[in-house]
Protein backbone atom coordinates (compact mmCIF):
# COMPACT_ATOMS: atom_id res chain seq x y z
CA UNK A 1 0.00 0.00 0.00
CA UNK A 2 1.44 3.36 -1.31
CA UNK A 3 1.87 5.77 1.91
CA UNK A 4 -0.17 8.79 0.55
CA UNK A 5 -0.34 12.40 2.42
CA UNK A 6 -1.47 16.04 1.40
CA UNK A 7 -0.45 19.37 2.22
CA UNK A 8 -3.11 22.32 1.59
CA UNK A 9 -2.79 25.58 1.99
CA UNK A 10 -4.07 28.69 0.14
CA UNK A 11 -0.30 29.39 -1.42
CA UNK A 12 -0.66 32.57 -2.33
CA UNK A 13 1.87 32.46 -3.43
CA UNK A 14 3.91 29.58 -2.19
CA UNK A 15 7.25 30.75 -0.99
CA UNK A 16 10.60 28.70 -0.02
CA UNK A 17 9.30 27.76 3.56
CA UNK A 18 6.07 25.70 2.22
CA UNK A 19 8.69 24.30 -0.74
CA UNK A 20 11.00 22.86 2.43
CA UNK A 21 8.05 21.53 3.96
CA UNK A 22 7.29 20.48 0.99
CA UNK A 23 10.34 19.07 -0.79
CA UNK A 24 10.70 17.37 3.50
CA UNK A 25 7.47 15.62 3.08
CA UNK A 26 8.08 14.18 -0.62
CA UNK A 27 10.88 12.48 0.78
CA UNK A 28 8.73 10.55 3.60
CA UNK A 29 6.16 9.48 1.40
CA UNK A 30 5.40 7.42 -2.00
CA UNK A 31 2.44 10.17 -3.09
CA UNK A 32 1.90 14.00 -2.04
CA UNK A 33 -0.98 16.07 -2.66
CA UNK A 34 -0.48 19.86 -2.48
CA UNK A 35 -3.85 21.17 -2.46
CA UNK A 36 -4.37 24.77 -2.82
CA UNK A 37 -7.32 25.37 -0.86
CA UNK A 38 -10.45 27.39 -2.36
CA UNK A 39 -12.13 29.81 0.16
CA UNK A 40 -15.01 31.54 -1.43
CA UNK A 41 -14.91 34.39 0.86
CA UNK A 42 -11.22 35.32 0.14
CA UNK A 43 -9.77 37.04 -2.71
CA UNK A 44 -5.95 36.26 -3.64
CA UNK A 45 -3.60 38.01 -5.28
CA UNK A 46 -3.09 34.94 -7.63
CA UNK A 47 -5.86 32.97 -9.21
CA UNK A 48 -6.48 29.15 -8.08
CA UNK A 49 -5.19 28.47 -11.38
CA UNK A 50 -1.94 30.70 -11.35
CA UNK A 51 -0.91 29.22 -7.97
CA UNK A 52 -1.29 25.98 -8.85
CA UNK A 53 1.10 26.50 -12.13
CA UNK A 54 3.52 28.04 -9.60
CA UNK A 55 3.34 25.24 -7.35
CA UNK A 56 3.46 23.35 -10.62
CA UNK A 57 6.81 24.88 -11.57
CA UNK A 58 8.34 25.07 -7.95
CA UNK A 59 7.66 21.55 -7.52
CA UNK A 60 8.80 20.08 -10.60
CA UNK A 61 12.07 18.44 -9.26
CA UNK A 62 9.77 16.28 -7.02
CA UNK A 63 8.37 13.28 -9.31
CA UNK A 64 5.91 12.27 -6.43
CA UNK A 65 4.20 15.28 -6.00
CA UNK A 66 0.55 16.31 -7.07
CA UNK A 67 -0.32 19.33 -7.30
CA UNK A 68 -4.18 20.09 -7.13
CA UNK A 69 -6.94 22.30 -5.86
CA UNK A 70 -10.10 21.81 -3.76
CA UNK A 71 -13.54 23.76 -2.42
CA UNK A 72 -14.63 20.73 -0.48
CA UNK A 73 -14.08 20.21 3.02
CA UNK A 74 -10.31 19.04 3.34
CA UNK A 75 -11.01 15.65 5.62
CA UNK A 76 -13.02 14.65 2.71
CA UNK A 77 -10.47 15.58 0.12
CA UNK A 78 -7.79 13.47 1.95
CA UNK A 79 -10.16 10.58 2.21
CA UNK A 80 -11.14 11.13 -1.35
CA UNK A 81 -7.56 10.87 -2.32
CA UNK A 82 -6.79 7.74 -0.22
CA UNK A 83 -4.24 9.93 2.10
CA UNK A 84 -3.50 8.52 5.12
CA UNK A 85 -1.30 11.94 6.96
CA UNK A 86 -2.34 15.26 6.24
CA UNK A 87 1.24 16.99 6.48
CA UNK A 88 1.03 20.87 8.03
CA UNK A 89 4.13 23.01 8.96
CA UNK A 90 4.76 25.22 11.72
CA UNK A 91 6.81 28.30 12.17
CA UNK A 92 6.36 29.49 15.85
CA UNK A 93 3.74 28.77 18.95
CA UNK A 94 0.84 31.01 17.47
CA UNK A 95 0.98 28.37 14.37
CA UNK A 96 0.89 25.90 17.13
CA UNK A 97 -2.12 27.40 18.73
CA UNK A 98 -4.31 27.46 15.46
CA UNK A 99 -2.73 24.24 14.37
CA UNK A 100 -3.96 22.70 17.58
CA UNK A 101 -7.90 23.90 17.06
CA UNK A 102 -7.48 22.89 13.65
CA UNK A 103 -5.81 19.20 14.60
CA UNK A 104 -8.78 18.79 16.99
CA UNK A 105 -11.27 19.80 14.54
CA UNK A 106 -9.68 17.53 11.42
CA UNK A 107 -9.63 14.67 14.19
CA UNK A 108 -13.31 14.73 14.95
CA UNK A 109 -14.74 14.71 11.70
CA UNK A 110 -12.41 12.25 10.70
CA UNK A 111 -10.09 10.06 12.88
CA UNK A 112 -8.69 7.65 10.99
CA UNK A 113 -6.09 10.51 9.30
CA UNK A 114 -3.12 11.27 11.03
CA UNK A 115 -1.50 14.96 11.21
CA UNK A 116 1.78 15.23 10.81
CA UNK A 117 3.70 18.59 11.60
CA UNK A 118 7.15 19.49 10.60
CA UNK A 119 8.88 22.27 11.95
CA UNK A 120 10.09 25.22 9.23
CA UNK A 121 13.63 25.41 9.34
CA UNK A 122 15.35 28.39 11.43
CA UNK A 123 15.99 30.00 8.42
CA UNK A 124 12.27 30.19 6.41
CA UNK A 125 10.64 30.59 10.14
CA UNK A 126 9.45 34.51 9.38
CA UNK A 127 8.80 33.79 5.64
CA UNK A 128 4.96 34.30 5.03
CA UNK A 129 2.76 34.82 1.78
CA UNK A 130 1.91 38.05 3.80
CA UNK A 131 5.27 39.05 4.41
CA UNK A 132 6.20 38.41 0.60
CA UNK A 133 3.76 40.03 -0.95
CA UNK A 134 4.95 43.19 1.15
CA UNK A 135 8.30 43.08 0.47
CA UNK A 136 7.35 42.77 -3.10
CA UNK A 137 4.63 45.28 -3.39
CA UNK A 138 8.24 47.36 -2.15
CA UNK A 139 9.72 46.67 -5.33
CA UNK A 140 12.32 44.87 -3.08
CA UNK A 141 14.86 41.49 -3.92
CA UNK A 142 12.96 38.39 -2.59
CA UNK A 143 15.67 36.06 -3.28
CA UNK A 144 15.76 33.04 -0.65
CA UNK A 145 12.03 34.07 0.04
CA UNK A 146 10.28 32.21 -2.53
CA UNK A 147 11.33 30.29 -5.97
CA UNK A 148 12.42 32.29 -8.75
CA UNK A 149 9.05 31.67 -11.08
CA UNK A 150 6.99 33.44 -7.86
CA UNK A 151 9.69 36.31 -7.84
CA UNK A 152 8.95 36.82 -11.26
CA UNK A 153 5.23 36.65 -11.00
CA UNK A 154 5.28 38.94 -8.26
CA UNK A 155 7.37 41.19 -10.18
CA UNK A 156 4.58 41.91 -12.84
CA UNK A 157 1.88 41.76 -10.56
CA UNK A 158 3.77 45.08 -9.03
CA UNK A 159 5.37 46.80 -12.20
CA UNK A 160 2.91 49.34 -12.49
CA UNK A 161 2.54 50.14 -8.32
Amino acid sequence: MKKIAVYNGSFDPVTNGHLDIIERAAKIFDILYVTVAIHPTKVGLFTIEQRKELLKKATAHLKNVIVDSTDELFMDYVKKVNGQVLIRGLRSTTDFDYELQYAQSNQYLNSQIEIMYLMTKPSHSFISSSVVKEIASYHKPLTGLVPECVEDALKKVYQNQ
